[in-house]
């Protein structure tokens, strides 16, 4: 929110790109550590003394009992923190979102929060801070969840921790320092599991990129999460189609592209079939913002490695006439959900019992995004809070103007513009997924078998994407922008949803309600942004 919203690794150049799984029942020890992902070193956040943290794996129907606990100490970066289980729907379990100044207080330094939730959903998720740009410094890892009786169980012959691949951007600066000055930070490098290479460094030829080994003959499941700040992704793995049969943790029915555009916050599954001659092949991921756009020297890059292949990495290829024969990308309108949906409301343009469109804009002199000409400002507490305390008038919930009521049982259709500051914005609604009815770079709607997703990118200054859903799930919810600078000044609003039933329905437990007490007894430079 609005700027007020605001391992232990000795790399040694080297990182270990499968981090042990945990789960469902573990702690994470946030804390400060110094880190050295694409050769150049500094302080950062760390899980469990891990960069990235570990992944935490269960089963469909678990009972998730993670304990955080606050270890953070360094001035230069966020202190206090929050984490929120991204794609988890958290039904009637709203105060264990995580996200600050929403649905509780920060955690304190030198104190511990135990979120418990149940996964009903299986399929591929992340955790990460949700405290202004917490999360750029380096708090987020994987999150996924096993269905034993996975309706695609035929298509692979592995899945496990080795067969997530995640993508996120690197700052060399303190996101901290960052949003106090340029507002909007820069990536420095691209990483793949952890570990790339910054096109600055003298030796950065030197840092060792990710391997992800394959056997010939072996199909697998391969789970890419996009967890950067900033940057959508055009990924590939040269030489090899894929079978996306999952978006953004719904099972969608098969289909098989050779590249894809993956934006902030969004997952994909795919079938990766390891049938091509055994040698070292690149994978691929080019991002569309950063100082550095491009392959040379193994930026953006990792490794596919067959078994029985050489230790080295493949030979340069010419970036451009390697995208010149790409003739299979992923079109989003082509993704279906395997089990057919129903989609809420009827099949035209605001059919729905609630329909709302969000104009965003810009503030240059502020500078803050706004939504129907309105800036977020931060709410005096959080919203879950509020409307526990007895604020049941919409009116009366702050931010004043928004924080925007949803009556519960009823479809609901959000209409959003695109291409603010020329830039395709990665839209991310808590709470649920949704029907995308009408996708980006499209006039028509599709209220048969629309892509089921919870992060929707808004595309371009004539698109008006259209997604809808139903409310079944009491409690505030936010839907922000997933470029975090973006998030964190002002491009987010607020949904209420069952006012009275959140009231009587959503029940944190006592630890919760001590979030608060501790978080307004820190000093403000302890407090830092929300």
């Amino acid at each position: 929110m609005v700027g007020r919203l605001n391992i232990l690794l000795a790399f040694n150049l080297a990182v270990v790109t499968v981090v042990r799984a945990a789960g469902p029942v573990t702690s994470l020890v946030v804390s400060n550590g110094p880190v050295n992902p694409d050769g150049f070193q500094r302080n950062a956040v760390v899980v469990n003394s891990s960069f990235i943290g570990p992944v935490i794996t269960g089963r469909k129907g678990d009972t998730f009992k993670i304990n955080v606990i606050n270890q953070l100490t360094d001035p230069e970066m966020e202190r206090t923190t929050t984490i929120h289980w991204h794609g988890l729907t958290q039904d009637y379990t709203n105060w264990a979102d995580g996200t600050a100044s929403v649905t509780q207080c920060p955690i304190a330094p030198n104190a511990e929060y135990l979120y418990e939730f149940q996964a009903h959903h299986a399929g591929t998720f992340w955790y990460h801070s949700h405290l202004s740009s917490q999360y750029c410094d380096g708090l987020r890892g994987a999150f996924v969840v096993y269905d034993p009786q996975d309706p695609h169980r035929d298509l692979y012959d592995v899945d496990d921790e080795s067969t997530i691949i995640s993508l996120a951007d690197w700052y060399h600066t303190a996101a901290k320092k960052i949003s106090a000055t340029t507002h909007f930070g820069i990536p420095d490098a691209g990483l793949i599991n952890g570990v790339g290479r910054h096109y600055r460094g003298l030796d950065t030829d030197k840092t060792k990129l990710t391997v992800i080994k394959v056997k010939k003959g072996k199909r697998y499941r391969m789970r890419l999460i996009n967890m950067a700040c900033d940057p959508m992704f055009k990924f590939y793995i040269e030489g090899h189609d894929v079978d996306i049969i999952e978006v953004d943790g719904i099972s969608h029915k098969k289909l098989t592209v050779d590249s894809l555009k993956i934006y902030a916050g969004q997952r994909y599954s795919f079938i990766l079939d390891a049938n091509k001659r055994v040698d070292n092949y690149w994978i691929r991921s080019k991002p569309n913002a950063g100082l550095e756009q491009s392959f040379i020297n193994g930026l953006n890059s990792a490794v596919l490695r067959y078994e029985g292949a050489p230790d080295v990495e493949p030979d340069p290829t010419d970036e451009d006439d390697v995208i010149q024969k790409l003739n299979k990308p992923l079109k989003e309108s082509k993704l279906a959900p395997l089990e057919r949906l129903n989609v809420p409301g009827q099949p035209r343009p605001g059919g729905v019992d609630y329909a709302l469109h969000l104009q965003w804009g810009f503030n240059k002199t502020t500078p803050n995004f706004m939504v129907n000409k309105k800036e977020m400002v931060a709410p005096s507490a959080p919203v879950l809070l509020q409307i526990l305390s007895g604020t049941t008038d919409p009116s009366k919930l702050l931010p004043k103007g928004m924080v925007y009521p949803l009556p519960m049982n009823s479809s609901v259709e959000i209409s959003m513009s695109g291409g603010i500051l020329g830039i395709e914005h990665p839209l991310h609604l808590h709470g649920h997924s949704f029907d995308v009815v009408r996708v980006a770079g499209s006039n028509e709607y599709n209220y048969v078998n629309p892509v089921h997703r919870d992060v929707a990118n808004t595309g371009g200054l004539r698109d008006n994407v259209t997604i809808r859903f139903r409310t079944d799930n009491p409690g505030p919810w936010f839907l922000h922008c997933h470029i975090d600078w973006h998030l964190v000044t002002g491009m987010g609003i607020i949904f209420a949803e069952g006012i009275n039933q959140t009231r009587t329905d959503i029940k944190p437990p006592a630890a919760w309600n001590e979030l608060c007490a501790k978080y307004d007894a820190l000093p403000p430079d302890v407090k830092g942004g929300e």
